[in-house]
C-alpha cells in the first residue's frame, strides 16, 4: 500500500466485465485498479511489474484458470492476498481457491460494496468466503478424483485418442487407460466424455 491506498491487480478475460469491475472498485477513495490482464498466464508479471497488494481473479480465463494463477501468485508472492471471483458455484472450485492460497472466495456479481469490503478484509488479514458458495462445496464433498487422473481428465476433453494422451503426457497407453477407467468408476459415468463433463460441473477440474 502506497498512500493508504490498495492497489489491485484485475484478471478477468470479458473485458466489458473487467471495465465495470475496475470502474466501480475505481470510486472507492482507497481503491485503485492499478492492472488490467485478459489471461491467467498474464498475472504474474503484472503483479510483479505493479507492486499490486490484493489481486482479483476469475477463474475462467485463458491461458491459466484464476486458480492456477492464485497458486502461482501465492508460491511467487506469498505477501499478496487473492481474492477468486467465480460466475459459477461449483463446490470443488471453492476448495481448490483455498488449496491455492486464495484469501477470498466470491461470485463476480456480488455488490461492488462488497468486493471492495473483501479487499479491506483480506488485507486486514481476514479470510472471506461467499456463504451460498460455502454451503454448496460442503454439500458436495470432497474431490475423489487424483491429481493424475485429474490431469488425464482434463487432457482427454477435447476428444484426444489413448495414444494422444500417451504422448502428451508422458505416459504409456495403458497407464492413460487406466486413468480413465478409475475416475470413470469414482465418478459413477459410463464414459470419459460424462466423467469430464461432472468432473467440470462439480468444479473438481
Amino acid at each position: 500500500m502506497s498512500g493508504g491506498t490498495i492497489k489491485v491487480l484485475l484478471a478477468e478475460d470479458q473485458s466489458m466485465v473487467r471495465e465495470a469491475l475496475a470502474a466501480l472498485l475505481g470510486l472507492e477513495d482507497d481503491i485503485e485498479v492499478v492492472a488490467q490482464v485478459a489471461r491467467g498466464d498474464e498475472v504474474l508479471a503484472a503483479a510483479r511489474a505493479h507492486d499490486v497488494d490484493v489481486a482479483l481473479l476469475d477463474i475462467e480465463m485463458p491461458g491459466a484458470t484464476g486458480i492456477e494463477a492464485a497458486g502461482q501468485l501465492h508460491k511467487e508472492l506469498p505477501g499478496l492476498k487473492l481474492v477468486v471471483l467465480t460466475t459459477f458455484g461449483r463446490p470443488g472450485y471453492l476448495r481448490s481457491a483455498m488449496e491455492a492460497g486464495a484469501d477470498a472466495f466470491l461470485v463476480k456479481d456480488a455488490p461492488a460494496a462488497q468486493l471492495a469490503a473483501a479487499v479491506r478484509k483480506v488485507l486486514a488479514g481476514e479470510r472471506v468466503i461467499d456463504p451460498t458458495l460455502a454451503a454448496a462445496a460442503l454439500a458436495g464433498g470432497a474431490n475423489p478424483l487424483t491429481d493424475r487422473e485429474r490431469e488425464v481428465l482434463r487432457a482427454a476433453a477435447d476428444g484426444s485418442t489413448n495414444a494422444e494422451l500417451a504422448t502428451a503426457l508422458h505416459l504409456s497407453q495403458g497407464t492413460v487407460r487406466n486413468y480413465l477407467s478409475t475416475a470413470i468408476q469414482k465418478l459413477a459415468v459410463r464414459n470419459r466424455a460424462e466423467a469430464v463433463r461432472t468432473a467440470r460441473e462439480k468444479g473438481w477440474l
